[in-house]
């Protein structure tokens, strides 16, 4: 059985945010979201709209095409 969007989707944030070294409290404020919020993401707890997205999109400076592809 295939994995759940929203744990692609948690993984791929959680390793542009690594990449980037910087924490989850840190990637929070850039993205304009609560800290518990955005860990929820990166969790896969979260069905993040798509206006949340492309704040994460643009808070960790990651095109979303390119947020996209690494699902």
């Amino acid at each position: 059985m295939p994995v759940d969007i929203r744990i692609r989707f948690g993984r791929a944030i959680r390793r542009i945010r690594e990449e980037q070294e910087i924490n989850q409290e840190e990637a929070a404020e850039r993205c304009g979201l609560h800290r518990t919020y955005y860990s929820g993401i990166e969790r896969g707890v979260r069905n993040v709209s798509l206006l949340n997205i492309e704040r994460v999109a643009k808070g960790l400076k990651t095109p979303l095409p390119e947020l996209f592809g690494r699902l």
